[in-house]
């Protein structure tokens, strides 16, 4: 039997824009493939992260994530990809809940935009730890601050210091948890703060747009700013946008997402 597998970018509604997330479509619970397969196919994909999705009785989903050399516990973009495949193929109406390592994320359509229901991560400030500055390639940080799961967040003080910073990924990824967020107010029109987002610890160096680095860079720009929204964009190279909604301790998400390809797996044996 094949197995449907969808390539979407996320965070924008231009292909080959925003982030690409690989979508792996699992027909049932019981048949769902092995860890190993999982984390076989994703290495093969070769990109920050392949999700796979498996209907439940009850109506929701399974979703699980994983980098080319690991599972992990949340990501935005891939969900959000995931729930543009369930609602463009019909697969489910205009509500979607997934079933995740990160308890049970909800992802509504509204109008053409995807909005996901996250956990915040409220960031706590730290002392730079030592080498970060030097591994990430910047100068003297407005604020550095760690959430919960160790992710750094560095702010500076303008886009263009967000742009030209050069980090080097082997130092960084040997500090903390070997990610780390760099951001500052937007010069651009229609953007309110700029980030750009390195976890070569997980084996990403640049990921292109990172929903869950936004569960951290919402309640703090939210803070700062005197807002509860506001309109973020990620300076990859790729680039994307985020409309974001800080809501007690859950961070509302929307993007728009494009689907670029759609393959068929041939039969899942173990590895």
């Amino acid at each position: 039997m094949s197995t449907p597998l969808f390539w979407v970018d996320a965070f924008t509604d231009v292909p080959f824009r925003g982030n690409p997330a690989a979508i792996c479509l699992l027909d049932a619970p019981s048949s769902e493939a092995s860890d190993e397969w999982m984390q076989s196919l994703a290495f093969e994909m070769n990109i920050s992260e392949t999700a796979f999705v498996v209907p439940r009785a009850d109506g929701d989903f399974d979703l699980r994530w994983f980098t080319p050399t690991r599972e992990v516990e949340l990501c935005g973009h891939a969900t959000l990809a995931a729930a543009h495949v369930l609602f463009s193929t019909d697969r489910s109406d205009d509500r979607a809940a997934f079933h995740t390592l990160s308890g049970v994320l909800a992802c509504t359509r509204r109008d053409d935009l995807i909005e996901m229901d996250f956990p915040a991560a409220i960031p706590t400030p730290i002392v730079a730890p030592r080498g970060l500055l030097e591994a990430l390639g910047v100068g003297a940080p407005v604020a550095v601050l760690e959430s919960a799961n160790r992710w750094i967040l560095v702010e500076l003080d303008s886009e263009a210091a967000v742009l030209a910073c050069a980090p080097d990924f082997s130092a960084l990824a040997a500090i903390g948890g070997g990610a780390a967020i760099v951001t500052a107010r937007s010069d651009r029109d229609g953007a309110d703060v700029v980030s750009r987002v390195f976890v070569p610890g997980a084996g990403i160096d640049e990921d292109p747009v990172t929903g869950s680095a936004h569960c951290m860079v919402v309640p703090y720009w939210a803070a700062k700013l005197g807002t509860t929204e506001l309109v973020a964009y990620q300076a990859s190279a790729r680039g994307g946008t985020l409309h974001c909604r800080l809501d007690g301790d859950r961070v509302l998400l929307a993007g728009h997402a494009v689907t670029v390809m759609r393959a068929d797996l041939g039969g899942r044996g173990s590895v």
